[in-house]
């Protein structure tokens, strides 16, 4: 039956996720050079001058214009689009989701720093500590604010998600001699178990293993460094926490009552 309210709310999200996106391909670019992601406003890369507001609408203006500066014609890349769909989708799912206004805006700030996260990492293979540290207060606040989550699944998240990577590296190295994981992941899976929960880390350590060994032996077959082709992680454990956040969710409760019955 046809709601009126919810379409407009479906709506609403997508135009909402769509400037969340925008932005974050300004601090994706930005953040890592060590610039300000509010000045100067938007400019092109090439003319250096400044995107007229009417040229810088998310999705539309890169379809309209054919990924190029309306001024001098430089091409830009697809990703640009890319980024500001995905995180259109992804905010028009966390309405779907969501139980509460409470919970929806933890969802989204949420996705935005995982979206953020993820392209900084493939990009520069470093997850900054301004998204990652502050998303594990971000998620412990909203863990004591939000009625529809408790506290201490929480804070077993962080040191569970957080502690677990860490004793994987620890032990690599003891063995290897060599550093098998950065600092970043450790404090990403955190920052997802300050906000999902506990219950939540067994399905995205997994989940994210699986994707990046097929991941990794497909691109280790394409490059010459073979098996020593090296990956971040970072976007593995931000796409196994967002395939929790929806509908992974119901799989790891089952996992967990089935192994583990008193902890479900």
């Amino acid at each position: 039956m046809f709601n009126l309210i919810e379409t407009i709310g479906y709506i609403f999200s997508f135009l909402f996720g769509a400037c969340f996106g925008s932005f974050a391909n300004v601090v994706i670019y930005r953040m890592p050079l060590g610039e300000s992601v509010v000045r100067p406003g938007s400019r092109c890369g090439s003319c250096q001058r400044p995107i007229a507001w009417y040229y810088n609408i998310p999705i539309i203006s890169w379809v309209f214009l054919r990924g190029k500066c309306a001024y001098c014609g430089k091409s830009y890349s697809i990703r640009y689009m890319f980024v500001e769909l995905l995180t259109a989708i992804l905010f028009v799912l966390s309405y779907h989701y969501a139980g509460s206004i409470y919970t929806l805006v933890e969802y989204d700030l949420f996705i935005f720093g995982l979206v953020v996260c993820t392209f900084i990492d493939l990009d520069y293979m470093i997850l900054p500590d301004e998204f990652t540290l502050s998303g594990i207060l971000l998620g412990m606040m909203g863990a004591w604010l939000n009625p529809e989550r408790e506290f201490m699944p929480a804070l077993l998240g962080v040191v569970l998600g957080g502690g677990f990577l860490w004793a994987t590296a620890y032990f690599y190295f003891l063995i290897t001699k060599q550093d098998g994981m950065g600092g970043g992941d450790i404090k990403l899976l955190a920052w997802i178990g300050a906000v999902l929960g506990w219950q939540a880390i067994p399905f995205v350590i997994m989940s994210s293993a699986i994707i990046g060994s097929i991941v990794g032996l497909f691109l280790a077959r394409k490059s010459q460094k073979g098996l020593k082709t090296v990956i971040p992680f970072g976007p593995y454990l931000a796409l196994g926490a967002v395939l929790y956040l929806f509908g992974g969710e119901s799989i790891a409760n089952w996992y967990l009552s089935l192994f583990l019955p008193h902890f479900s």
